[in-house]
């Protein structure tokens, strides 16, 4: 994080099993929670130094590029089809994590079938601008209707929605893109997360209580606003170290 202290890395299950001392050790060397909110808006590229003030529009300058370049070039879309993810886009900014009805975005976008939604989608899936989740492991993405949506980072989050800011999409924007670089994710019955098919995450601030979690095995609570852990919480921050 801005090059403050050289950590190393560590595998999800290493922070599972040892995330008191993990984070104990961390914490001792730097005070994590301002960099975190730091990283959060602005850290994500490594660009941000050259010009901070300029850092949002050269973002919302690369998300043009990914839609009325890179993706007509790989997926030979026509210029209005660019045009219709753009919009879908900005629906999708405008409320993450977003739970699709896929009938309003039809017809928001004036788009005649849910395959072809489906296709945009995965178009920008596939260029990292969102990241879909479902309940279940579906196949082709293209075929089946995700249960949620994601920024691709959470600083695109800034860029896209000048509006406020919501914590909560915050916290679930970066937990979830810290995991699936390497894990499994889809969305459990209860909590927020299921990793791996194993491994339950609930995220929230660090009033948030077991409610939802407490009769279930291999559940955490992911919490914001702590240096260190106690018990099955573990700091939000904490997965930033995973790789």
């Amino acid at each position: 994080m801005n090059g403050i202290l050289d950590f190393d890395s560590f595998q999800l299950s290493d922070i599972l099993e040892n995330h008191q001392e993990i984070a104990s050790s961390i914490t001792k060397k730097v005070k994590i929670i301002p960099h975190f909110k730091e990283y959060l808006k602005t850290g994500y590229f490594p660009f941000y130094n050259e010009d901070p003030q300029n850092y949002f529009n050269r973002l919302n300058a690369i998300l043009n590029v990914i839609i009325e370049t890179d993706i007509p070039a790989v997926s030979e879309i026509t210029f209005e089809t660019s045009l219709k993810l753009k919009k879908l886009l900005a629906a999708i900014a405008s409320a993450v994590p977003y739970v699709p009805n896929l009938v309003n975005l039809r017809q928001e976008l004036f788009v005649t079938d849910q395959r072809t939604l489906l296709r945009y989608l995965d178009f920008l899936e596939k260029a990292e601008v969102l990241s879909t989740l479902s309940q279940k492991a579906k196949g082709s993405k293209i075929l089946h209707k995700p249960d949620k949506i994601y920024l691709g980072n959470t600083n695109y989050f800034y860029a896209l929605n000048l509006h406020g800011e919501e914590i909560g999409t915050l916290r679930e924007t970066f937990f979830q893109t810290q995991l699936a670089v390497s894990h499994s994710l889809k969305i459990p019955r209860s909590g927020d997360f299921i990793a791996n098919d194993k491994f339950i995450f609930e995220i929230g601030g660090k009033n948030k209580t077991q409610h939802q979690i407490r009769d279930l095995n291999n559940a955490y609570l992911v919490l914001d606003d702590i240096e260190n852990s106690v018990f099955n919480q573990i700091p939000l921050w904490l997965f930033g170290f995973l790789y």
